[in-house]
């Protein structure tokens, strides 16, 4: 067994048959705003 890993199935890859797809953020940072209300206190759930 060699150290070096087989390339040739990456190699035939065909990136053509992959779907595009879209991302989205799942969880967002919260804003400037959103944390100053909390450093107050006024935080409403």
């Amino acid at each position: 067994m060699s150290d070096k890993p087989d390339l040739t199935e990456i190699a035939r890859f065909d990136k053509t048959k992959l779907k595009k797809t879209e991302t989205k953020e799942k969880n967002p940072l919260p804003t400037k705003e959103t944390i100053e209300q909390e450093r107050k206190g006024d935080a409403t759930p």
